[in-house]
């Protein structure tokens, strides 16, 4: 089990993320946006964080760049989730330090599949 901050503004998204990765075994911790991501990743020091890229306050690349920048959540690994899969999005992601990206639609049980191997690879696996 991994505690998992999930950073997605559209709520019914949110909830289903919630929803899935809690039905697989996961804690899971919600933030509206990009600002309250940055602080939530720094109060709950998660295994992995979520982040959508188009947010409001701080868009995702804004809030990996300053999760980032803080000692205590530096060393976190961002996946982005994202409806755009274009190399330049891509690469914009990996520059502010994501490790991977999800594309949005998305299964849900290939989520928690994608979700899964990431935790494995970055240790945090069953």
């Amino acid at each position: 089990m991994a505690n998992i901050l999930v950073a997605e503004d559209e709520r019914d998204i949110r909830e289903l993320i919630n929803f899935t990765l809690t039905f697989a075994g996961h804690q899971v911790t919600m933030a509206e946006n990009g600002e309250e991501a940055v602080q939530k990743a720094q109060e709950v020091l998660p295994d992995l964080i979520m982040m959508d890229v188009r947010m409001p306050k701080l868009t995702g690349y804004e809030a990996c760049r300053k999760i980032k920048e803080i000692e205590t959540t530096k060393d976190i690994p961002v996946v982005f989730l994202t409806a755009k899969g274009q190399d330049e999005e891509i690469t914009a992601g990996i520059e502010v330090g994501a490790i991977a990206y999800i594309l949005k639609p998305f299964e849900l049980d290939k989520l928690t599949e994608q979700i899964n191997e990431i935790l494995t690879k970055i240790g945090h696996g069953r």
